[in-house]
């Protein structure tokens, strides 16, 4: 079984789209960093994405009519302790409160896919982003080892207690979005309980002009899911048709699930992939998030479910691998999907 992370290898970023800025050194927003600014925010205070209590008798067609809607929605009632979550935080932003030069010591390889350095999407935007990231796959203790020698082992503990809990809650939300589909397990071609996944914590850092600069620019992400934790500071937007921009307000306790590509295809684009971006905060705040993408195993293939097709609609993709997706993705970005299209 080919790994995520092996795939991600094979399409190396080149390393001047790995280094973030030393946040902490600059006084002023440098031109590679400033960013047209967009008009295309609503002023809609009212609208927002749903908010779906698991333990609700309802909740599998809130999340279907959520999912079909929004494409995104924000979960309570989830099962995740909430001091494992302020854990994971508190982790965080010890990670991002290094120095530069101490932070580099766990930079991502140019063809590796874990450590610190910019998104992965940066290479396609012709101005960088105000963030800093560092993603895991599976064990975080070589990076962590390279930037805490002697003091490690609370960062791993934490980081692989809340994959654990977040690969049962992807599980849970999965059969609970299929059931609205009327899909079961049996009628998939991959193992729910064997998915690719990735953990990235985002680093958002105090910026001296936050309405010249972005924090992630637009993008959907590959994943089936994305279960993402936003601390109490606002900046996740998310782009919903006729609209324009919308802020998703960060509720204590909540998590805000996506949907992702992966998603998006098996359900014939009944529930579309979202359009999301990060701007930074007004407040002159550090802002931290923490991102969970749960998705199909790579060597597996993805088209529109066909229990989906049996009542007379047309699949809109053909059939792709998993391994197939992730590298149109990376080598096309925004194009990916119509690249599969039928």
């Amino acid at each position: 079984m080919t790994t995520l992370s092996e795939v991600y290898r094979e399409h190396a970023i080149h390393l001047r789209h790995i280094v973030p800025l030393d946040f902490h050194s600059v006084r002023t927003v440098p031109d590679s960093h400033v960013w047209p600014k967009s008009d295309d925010f609503s002023s809609d205070d009212q609208l927002s994405i749903p908010i779906i209590d698991l333990k609700d008798p309802l909740a599998v067609k809130l999340a279907g009519h959520a999912c079909e809607t929004w494409g995104a929605f924000q979960v309570i009632n989830h099962g995740i302790p909430s001091n494992l979550v302020e854990e994971v935080e508190s982790e965080a932003r010890r990670l991002f409160s290094l120095p530069a030069q101490q932070k580099m010591k766990a930079l991502r390889e140019p063809a590796g896919a874990t450590g610190y350095g910019l998104a992965r999407i940066s290479p396609f935007f012709p101005k960088y982003m105000w963030h800093e990231g560092f993603t895991v796959m599976g064990s975080p203790v070589d990076h962590a080892r390279a930037l805490w020698p002697n003091d490690n082992a609370r960062f791993c503990d934490v980081i692989e207690r809340y994959q654990k809990k977040m690969k049962v809650l992807a599980e849970q939300l999965t059969h609970l979005i299929l059931e609205s589909l009327d899909v079961s397990l049996e009628d998939l071609s991959w193992d729910v309980g064997s998915p690719s996944t990735a953990l990235q914590l985002n680093s958002y850092p105090s910026c001296p002009d936050p309405n010249r600069t972005m924090g992630l620019a637009p993008h959907t992400d590959t994943s089936f899911l994305t279960l993402l934790h936003q601390s109490s500071i606002s900046g996740l937007q998310i782009f919903k048709e006729g609209v324009g921009w919308l802020s998703v307000r960060p509720i204590a306790g909540a998590l805000v699930v996506n949907v992702g590509d992966l998603l998006h295809i098996l359900s014939n684009a009944r529930f579309p992939s979202v359009l999301h971006r990060a701007v930074v905060n007004r407040d002159g705040c550090h802002r931290l998030s923490v991102a969970y993408f749960y998705g199909i195993p790579t060597d597996c293939n993805v088209s529109p479910l066909a229990k989906l097709l049996n009542s007379g609609h047309t699949p809109r993709y053909r059939s792709v691998t998993v391994k197939e997706y992730v590298i149109l993705k990376a080598k096309n970005f925004e194009e990916a999907l119509s690249l599969i299209r039928i």
